[in-house]
Parts: C-alpha cells; structure tokens; sequence
C-alpha cells in the first residue's frame, strides 16, 4: 500500500508543529522521517494515526484519500503503530494483549482465545519471532515485548507500519534485532515509517531520508550520507558530532562509592552492593537500559533517595545522610533526569531558576537582600552562552521548550564552584548543536580537573563522552570498561552479561 501525505499542517494554538509537510512512503520501502527532539515528527505520524485532526491537507493511500476520526480508523484502513511507549497490559498474555479491541468471536459471542494463539503463531512464525502465546507480557524482555507490539499492529493486516522512535528502552542487540525485523517486513511489502533522531540507525536500515525541522520538510538526505552530513541538515549548520578530548590527566579519587544499597517504598531493593570510583579530571559514564537503577544512583547521591546504606564519599565527607541542600553546598553540581520535576521551578523566571540553592548568598545576596543587579547580568550571560532562547530573563520556565528548560539547568549547575558533577542524559531533549556545546562543556569541567559522573542511555555517547563506563543491570554494576570497549561486548553487559 502506497501512502502519501499532501500538505499536512497541524496547529496548536500560535505554534505551527506541522507546516505543508509532504511525504511519499512505497510498498517495500523503509522510509526514515529524520529530525531532532520537538521537530513534529511525532505529531505527523499521530496526525496519520488519527489522533489528531489536521488543520490542512490530506492523507492518501493507494491515491484514495483517507480520513481517520481516531486510530480505530486508521487501523482499519491498514495503518499499524509501534509506539515509543508500549501499549501493553503487563498482566495480560501476549494472545490477549494482540486481539485487545478487535476479540476473534465464537458462537454465542464468546471470545475465541485459539483462533487469537494461532494467528499469534502464524505471525510469530512467519518473521521468526518465537514468541509464546501464552507468556504473560509483563515478564518477558522489553526487546520481545516490542515484538508483541509489532504482531499486535500485524494483526489488523496493516499494510504501513510506523515506528515511533522504538530504539529508545532496548540493548544494542535489541536493536540490532529490530532493524532485521524491520528489513523483514519491508521485503515482505510493508510500507515502513521510521522515526527517529539517532543517525546510526538511519543509515542501516533507511531506503529512503526525509529531513524535518522546526514542523518542515527541509529535504532528503542520502542513507550513503555521513553521520555529520545528516546531522548538518537536521540543524541547518555544519555540525561536529565527534567529542573533542585529550586523554584524561588524573588527579586523586575524591569520589567513592561503597557497597551502597537502596530500597524502594516497597522494600523492593533497586541499588545492590555498588561500588564505584571517579578520580579528579576523569569521565565516568553509568551505562544501561533505562531502569536499571541509575535513577536511583543519581538519587542516592544527592540526598534524594530515602533509604540506603553504604557510603557514598566526597573529598572525605560522608554525603549518605545529608539532604539535598546539604550535598548541593558540598560543591555537588546535579542535572537530574527529569528537568521539569526537579530541575526547574515551572513559575519562576529563567533569572530566578538560574540562582536556585544559592539565593540565600555571596554574590546572589547580601544579608537578607537579592542583588537583583548582578543576578539580572549573571543570567543575562549564562543565557546567551548557553544559548537559552527565549524573551528574557523574565520568561517562566513553563514558557520555554524542552531543549531550552535543560539549557537553563546545565547553565545553573556548570557556574557552580564544582567538587563534582552528576548529571543525568544531559543531552536528552536537545538539538544537535546544544549537545555538541554540552559536550564541550562536560569535558571542560573534566579538564579542569573535577570527577563528572554521566548517566546515558545512548551508547554513541557514552563510548565518546566516557574514560570509563560502568554498565548496570538490575541494580548492579555488571562491569567497569574502558570506553573503548567493543560495542558488542557493551551490549551483553546491558542485558546482564559480567565484563
């Protein structure tokens, strides 16, 4: 089934998230939609979906246009969605989780569960899935419960799949697995959609590269492409994607971590026996799939966490007791994974947010009075170095996007007078240029001799950015690498295998 988009816009209020987009996808074809964090790729794809309503233009399939009032529509017409976030029901088994919202039926109206477990295994046997019917979703891997979510769209007979940035919760191996998938269904005839913004995945698998910026088509790039031609167009300015940095000049190791453990508001234990080292002027990157207790390490540093035990060491200072106030005044700098829930207070100014913690001294106040001069100068330079961009100073943080909000945090936490600095996925949400001027930054603070602790999720930077990466699992530190280690070997440490 051949789909075409002619002049797709969509508006939400004043901002333009899709502005006369226009897309060709073919029968047999995999075709890359490619552009940063908040570039409307999304919202194409979920006004194709049917879960929102264009304000202009149209959707063909096979040259027919079609109009979808919500994805029930869109399934039936043939589309299938494989979502960032999986649309799954972990009690349930993969039979009932597929027929979920079209059931096979029996006389008499009663479900039909074998008619659901054979279709599971016609799929899962034609692309080599080897999923069970009955397993219960919930306790299967996330790379398998991806599957699920692929039999799930291939049962209502879709003909075009989009693939919503599906890469983000899996292994390398995983993911190396799902590109496979991915060629399969296209030489099977699928019309394939892939969203994305990580170019070693486009120039895998990509037939075809559509460049969107800013809610436009700004052209096609060519899958033969390099990494840095790509991110080039995705920015619309040359781009250097590789981290420039000597080799590290070590100092002391006035950062310790030992055998802390951390256990959840149930007592489940999400921290187990931990043990870590960062020296002075050295990059240590905590590796993994997302929700393997980084989070929680990144917590348990800075006072957030509730209950641990262990040690957790800063120039000889216990910081396992002391609150987040506390370890901040140790010289502790924090970019937390969730900017909006602890980064950022949402009705502040950028001003006000870029003086948090130290609101109460030198040279923010002077006894009880703001020095209201120096913060407007202060934030009025951090603004423009780390290129925040917005009104002024005195926009809210709710005002700003999400690249932007980040800006703010690092700005605030990198003009600390730093012992060490913890940050988590600093990159997530930013526009290749502020990643390539945060990287600059990060290893400017490593050059200058603090410990920096990143927590990240993708491997290209991790590898880059790291001297050493540890790699957690369930809680653990499987391994300690050089950052050099093979990208293989890495990838088994994700799903748990010991260096």
């Amino acid at each position: 089934m051949k789909l075409e988009l002619r002049g797709i816009t969509k508006k939400f209020g004043s901002l333009v998230a899709n502005d006369n987009v226009n897309l060709v996808v073919e029968p047999g074809q995999i075709h890359c939609l490619l552009g940063e964090n908040g570039a409307g790729k999304s919202t194409l794809m979920n006004v194709l979906y049917g879960l929102y309503q264009p304000d202009g233009g149209e959707i063909l399939l096979d040259g027919k246009v079609s109009k979808f009032a919500g994805p029930g529509d869109a399934q039936a017409a043939g589309i299938g969605m494989v979502h960032q976030h999986f649309m799954l029901i972990p009690v349930f088994t993969v039979a009932e989780n597929v027929i979920l919202g079209h059931e096979p039926t029996k006389q008499a109206g009663l479900l039909d569960m074998a008619e659901a477990r054979r279709r599971v295994r016609e799929i899962s046997d034609r692309f080599g899935f080897e999923i069970d019917p009955d397993a219960i979703v919930g306790e299967l891997p996330v790379g398998v419960q991806q599957r699920v979510e692929i039999i799930k769209a291939l049962m209502g007979d879709a003909q075009v799949l989009v693939f919503d940035e599906p890469t983000a919760v899996l292994t390398p191996q995983e993911t190396d697995e799902l590109m496979a998938i991915m060629k399969q269904l296209r030489d099977a005839g699928k019309a394939i959609v892939f969203i994305t913004h990580k170019l070693r995945e486009v120039r895998e698998v990509a037939d075809k590269i559509t460049v969107i910026r800013l809610g436009k088509v700004v052209g096609e790039a060519d899958p033969k492409s390099s990494a840095n031609e790509m991110a080039s167009m995705m920015v619309g300015r040359a781009v250097d994607l590789d981290v420039d940095k000597s080799a590290p000049k070590l100092g002391a190791t006035t950062f310790k971590i030992s055998n802390l453990n951390a256990w959840d508001h149930k007592g489940t234990k999400v921290l187990d026996d931990v043990n870590l080292e960062i020296a002075e002027g050295e990059i240590l990157v905590i590796a993994g799939v997302q929700g393997n207790g980084q989070t929680e390490l990144t917590e348990a540093i800075i006072g957030m966490h509730g209950k641990t035990s262990g040690s957790i060491s800063l120039d000889g200072k216990e910081l396992i007791g002391k609150n987040v106030k506390q370890v901040l005044d140790l010289g502790v700098g924090f970019v937390p994974e969730d900017r909006t829930e602890n980064g950022l207070v949402a009705e502040f100014t950028i001003a006000e947010n870029l003086m948090l913690d130290r609101s109460d001294r030198k040279p923010f106040a002077k006894g009880i009075s703001l020095q209201l001069d120096f913060l407007k100068k202060f934030a009025a330079e951090k603004m423009q170095q780390f290129d925040v961009r917005a009104q002024g100073i005195d926009s809210k943080a709710s005002q700003l996007s999400g690249g932007n909000q980040q800006k703010v945090v690092l700005a605030r936490e990198l003009s600390r007078e730093l012992r060490l600095l913890v940050a988590s996925q600093p990159t997530r949400g930013l526009d290749v240029g502020s990643i390539e001027f945060v990287h600059e930054q990060i290893v400017a603070a490593r050059d200058s001799g603090i410990p920096v602790m990143i927590v990240a999720t993708e491997l290209d930077e991790a590898t880059q950015l790291g001297d050493r990466i540890a790699v957690m699992y369930r809680g653990k530190v499987v391994g300690v690498v050089p950052a050099d280690t093979p990208r293989e070997k890495l990838g088994a440490m994700m799903a748990g295998v010991s260096a």
